[in-house]
């Protein structure tokens, strides 16, 4: 279950186990679930259910992309990208505690793969990650004690009430970069809050307390209200992707939700990756070929109620025309143009720390 993957914003994908449970809005068409490694395998999706851990062959994949760093880099100027894990959730709590060890294990010995872990559970992400820390170095340390630059954690946010929930959990999560999946995209979403520019911050703060008395840190001499000593500033989210819903029963997009996203990414000057339409193409998107291979058509309002009733009398104002036309043919131009945002890694890996990390 290592591969590589056609997915716009990874390299690889790699599936340390494979099962999950349904959590979220997001999870009604799960496409994991359909999967023929999950058929095959007969991997029971749902609570109480055992998860199938992958085979021994498959998690020593990733340490020949590591060892394939210098060529990939030399290629592409940049380090190679893993989804971690595209049929399961790393932080799934019928996962038993030991395997995510083994996993963070992993991580540790590939210093020169930058892991993409994506999740639909963002609040166990933390205590989970500190556990598994601690299990692997045998209590030695912990996850809060020091993010590893090669592990980026992502939040599946699919509408605003998900996005009110768990984006805070993820921007109190310590991690090299923080992502939004926003896929399915399933109605309006203001992340703006959440997309504030990073600010310069202050590592030590006011250690002196004369200085502190007069409103002035000891170390960078600015004031207690500048930006940066106000503990939010810097946790930010570094990169936003976005797209609709593919597959049976896929629920379409409005133009209006992939815009606003991509507007308050380019405001905020946050990378912003346009992932795919997916089933359903917004007609004020689409070219006479497009049109043609509609096999249905609907409305669509800003809120998200779909009406497949095409009468003039039901198409409201602001409503979105949306063609059933497959994945394939609707692609992934929004306004013309592909948006293929990647965030600058804001620490370069220091392989030294995480392989210490693998060592303890």
């Amino acid at each position: 279950m290592a591969e590589n993957t056609r997915i716009e914003w990874a390299d690889h994908s790699f599936n340390a186990w494979i099962g999950c449970t349904k959590v979220s809005a997001g999870c009604d068409n799960c496409y994991a679930e359909r999967e023929r490694a999950t058929r095959i395998l007969d991997v029971r999706w749902g609570a109480g259910q055992p998860r199938h851990r992958t085979a021994v062959s498959t998690w020593e994949i990733p340490k020949r992309w590591n060892a394939a760093h210098a060529t990939f880099f030399a290629t592409h100027g940049r380090r190679q990208r893993v989804f971690c894990s595209s049929l399961s959730d790393v932080f799934d709590n019928e996962v038993p505690p030991a395997w995510r060890a083994d996993l963070l294990r992993l991580i540790a010995q590939t210093p020169d793969l930058d892991w993409l872990i994506l999740t639909k559970r963002i609040g166990n992400a933390r205590a989970m990650l500190n556990e598994a820390v601690l299990e692997m170095s045998s209590g030695a340390r912990t996850w809060d004690a020091g993010a590893w630059p090669n592990l980026w954690l992502g939040a599946t946010i699919v509408n605003e009430i998900e996005a009110e929930r768990d984006i805070p959990k993820l921007l109190e999560t310590p991690a090299a970069v923080k992502f939004l999946s926003m896929e399915p995209l399933l109605g309006p979403v203001d992340i703006s809050d959440f997309l504030t520019p990073g600010w310069p911050r202050c590592e030590t703060g006011f250690v002196q307390a004369a200085r502190y008395e007069h409103g002035y840190c000891a170390t960078c001499a600015g004031h207690v209200t500048d930006p940066i000593h106000q503990s939010g500033m810097h946790d930010v989210i570094d990169w936003v992707i976005a797209g609709g819903e593919s597959g049976a029963g896929a629920r379409p997009m409005h133009t209006h939700w992939a815009r606003s996203l991509r507007d308050q990414c380019a405001n905020a000057a946050v990378p912003f990756l346009f992932k795919q339409w997916g089933e359903w193409l917004p007609a004020d998107q689409a070219d006479t070929i497009q049109r043609d291979a509609a096999s249905a058509a609907a409305s669509l309002s800003v809120s998200g109620e779909l009406r497949l009733d095409r009468d003039a009398e039901i198409f409201q104002k602001d409503d979105a025309y949306v063609l059933r036309v497959g994945k394939k043919v609707a692609g992934r131009l929004l306004d013309g143009r592909v948006h293929d945002g990647f965030p600058v890694h804001k620490e370069r890996c220091h392989r030294r720390a995480v392989e210490a990390t693998a060592r303890a």
